[in-house]
């Protein structure tokens, strides 16, 4: 035999071993059950759970005991949940007025703070630092008596006015700093091809960045609000009749703490359940609109 058909056998040889040894891993039986292929797509998105769906989810479980215990103290036993129910609801206008201008301050204030910090000019950059820092070390209610009380001494300032002020200038160091964060979220190379594709670096920020950045920011300024919503009760303290200055008012007459602390507490409870239910929805159309 020659060496060329002694490699040729070998060959084959290995072939048909080859083959058998296919045929032990992948069953050609048609009694055996066909395997169902998964298509896998691979994206370059966050992997993030999807929102629970479920009727019984944590937020419709929480709104609707908060409800319905409310309801059922005010139905049930009138004397004295009922007339405390009337008595504080009548401040909900004024806190829903202070929390709504303070906003719309601190995402102004928030914004310029913000586009400081990421400024390229160094002056900027400390100024931006300074009012934040400054800010977010002294309690809110420290700055609302401050306002109202020792510049009240030199300027006309009204309760409205100066709770309006105290919430944007304090909540506006925190909106500055979630700015800031989602602005440096963006990718770079975000800005390098706006300014490849003919725009100026301001024109960039406006129609590229910025829209980005309030997709990325929103769900921590819909946080911000729904707190500074809790925190606006602090401006009873300078006789603002908001729901809780109703609460106290209540309390000083009739000493019923417990009972109207409880429904000062549920009606807080419900208007921020609410407001975290719009934050989500706003966010779930943001995404899908992309």
């Amino acid at each position: 035999m020659s060496i060329n058909e002694h490699e040729y056998k070998n060959t084959e040889l290995e072939e048909l071993r080859l083959e058998a040894m296919r045929r032990k891993v992948v069953s050609v039986d048609p009694q055996t059950p066909k395997i169902k292929h998964v298509t896998i797509h691979m994206t370059d998105g966050v992997l993030i759970p999807k929102k629970d769906s479920h009727l019984f989810n944590s937020w419709r479980i929480t709104f609707f005991s908060a409800i319905a215990l409310l309801t059922s103290l005010v139905l049930f036993k009138p004397k004295p949940y009922r007339d405390i129910f009337l008595v504080t609801i009548k401040g909900a206008p004024v806190t829903f007025q202070a929390t709504i201008l303070a906003i719309i301050g601190a995402v102004l204030i928030g914004t310029v703070t913000g586009l400081g910090a990421v400024s390229k000019k160094r002056w900027v950059n400390v100024v931006s630092g300074v009012y934040v820092e400054l800010i977010r070390g002294i309690p809110l209610l420290v700055q609302l008596i401050f306002i109202y009380y020792a510049m009240g001494r030199f300027f006309k300032i009204e309760g409205m006015i100066a709770a309006v002020t105290a919430l944007a200038i304090c909540f506006g160091a925190y909106m500055g700093e979630i700015v800031r964060a989602g602005i440096q979220a963006i990718p770079q190379g975000q800005m390098e091809a706006a300014i490849a594709l003919g725009m100026s670096r301001g024109q960039a920020f406006r129609h590229v960045i910025l829209p980005q950045t309030v997709k990325v920011i929103l769900p921590a300024i819909g946080n911000e609000f729904i707190s500074m919503l809790k925190d606006s009760s602090l401006v009873s303290t300078i006789a603002l009749s908001d729901i809780l200055r109703k609460g106290r008012e209540y309390i000083s007459r009739t000493f019923l703490s417990l009972e109207t602390m409880l429904v000062v507490a549920l009606i807080y409870l419900i208007i921020t359940l609410m407001l975290s239910r719009l934050v989500g929805m706003l966010e779930e159309r943001l995404h899908n609109n992309g």
